[in-house]
């Protein structure tokens, strides 16, 4: 036989798993019987599957990739390429390198397999979600936890996402310890055995929680405490167990802290704290404006803030974010950027806003006054501007409010 007939008598055999194909078959859609085949040609050509094999995708750096870039296999093509690459391996010369090398594509095909077994869609444990981070990898889409792909079934950590969208508050007592004795010398979280002497396992402190745990679920992660945050202003970050290191990272952002409610002497002693609330009530005054003004609506002025969509809906409730960007002066910057151009667009860029602005009745002198402006007070009755000298100076009622009383009393009564 030829040269160039060997290749197409090879097609004919089908001995090649990944060619499905009835295209590729002979003329008239026959296929010759197998006694046909030359023994010679037989183990000629299974050694030429072999190297067709490595060529759609198996000699690759599986490792180095992520699962998109991997050639489309379906579950039947891997099993015939996994009972090919068995054959080859019998057949081959024992400790040979290309029998080595078969070897690790038999690996890296069973690999395949069992990634392909486990729905890339998600897979859904103890209301876990999951999908395919990594090669053999998978991670949560709730909390961002990570575990092999054999490792799914052995999950038996409640989610911590579940406990933010039901409790999403803080633990606000410094460090409340109870004693290791109290947990029966177990760990707080999966109860293996542990002791501060470290036999059989080490006992691990968390400071947001005060229990101690295992070294498998605590591995001396850090993370700023808000207990210590919000009665210390004290920004260390100390050592956290898993649990918590994630619970304090998916609450990060939540604005849950009343710090007016849980400690307003805070703000007599941290001057910055002050200034932000200055400029949030400021936005608060400002948003009337913008949501009647149809310029500042289609500018988006309030989107300015859609990462902390709190500053627009009120003013004393606080993420552990936002005090972390007080402390280190991030967000007094951008709050102050974001109230010049707020002020800048109400009182010099728009007339309408500027047509609601208030002239002080009381001495009917100066320019158009704002009730967010520095100089001003505002009647909490009637939401009147006055000049802030003018309004305590002046021991008589809001002009305002006077014209609404006697309004009342010269209408006549409803029948």
């Amino acid at each position: 036989m030829e040269y160039h007939e060997r290749p197409a008598s090879f097609r004919q055999a089908r001995l090649n798993p990944f060619d499905r194909g009835e295209e590729d078959g002979p003329p008239g859609g026959k296929t010759p019987p197998q006694d046909e085949l030359r023994p010679e040609l037989f183990s000629e050509s299974r050694s030429q599957s072999l190297d067709r094999a490595m060529d759609l995708g198996l000699a690759e750096d599986h490792f180095s990739r992520p699962v998109g870039s991997f050639v489309a296999l379906d579950i039947e093509q891997l099993k015939m390429a996994i009972e090919e690459c068995k054959r080859l391996i019998l057949e081959l010369p024992e400790h040979s390198e290309r029998q080595k090398d078969t070897v690790v594509k038999l690996i890296h095909l069973r690999l395949k397999l069992q990634e392909l077994k486990v729905r890339p869609e998600g897979r859904r444990v103890d209301q876990l979600k999951f999908f395919i981070y990594f090669f053999n990898c998978f991670q949560s889409t709730c909390c961002y936890y990570r575990c092999h792909s054999k490792c799914l079934n052995l999950i038996n950590k409640p989610c911590v996402r579940s406990k933010v969208s039901h409790k999403s508050e803080y633990e606000l007592s410094i460090c409340p310890e109870i004693g290791l004795d109290r947990q029966d010398y177990r760990c707080a979280e999966c109860r293996t055995p542990v002791s501060l002497r470290g036999v059989p396992s080490e006992a691990r402190q968390c400071d947001y929680t005060g229990q101690y745990y295992c070294s498998t679920c605590h591995w001396n992660d850090t993370a700023v405490i808000p207990a210590r945050v919000i009665h210390n202003w004290e920004f260390e970050p100390r050592k956290v167990c898993r649990s918590s290191m994630r619970y304090l990272a998916l609450m990060l952002p939540r604005p849950v802290l009343k710090l007016r409610e849980i400690n307003p002497l805070l703000f007599n002693f941290v001057e910055e704290l002050v200034e932000i609330r200055k400029l949030r009530q400021d936005i608060l005054l400002m948003k009337p404006y913008f949501i009647t003004c149809k310029e500042a609506m289609e500018a988006r002025l309030l989107l300015q803030l859609h990462d902390r969509q709190h500053f627009v809906e009120n003013n004393d409730m606080y993420s552990l974010q936002d005090l972390i960007d007080i402390s280190s002066g991030r967000l007094s910057c951008s709050l102050t950027e974001i109230h010049t151009t707020f002020a800048k667009h109400i009182k010099l860029d728009c007339d309408r806003c500027q047509a609601k602005g208030f002239m002080c009745e009381l001495c009917k002198e100066g320019d158009i006054l704002f009730p967010f402006d520095s100089h001003t007070s505002v009647c909490h009755d009637c939401s009147a501007v006055f000049h802030r000298d003018c309004f305590y100076d002046n021991s008589t009622t809001c002009p305002k409010c006077a014209r609404m009383t006697e309004r009342k009393h010269d209408d006549p009564p409803e029948l």
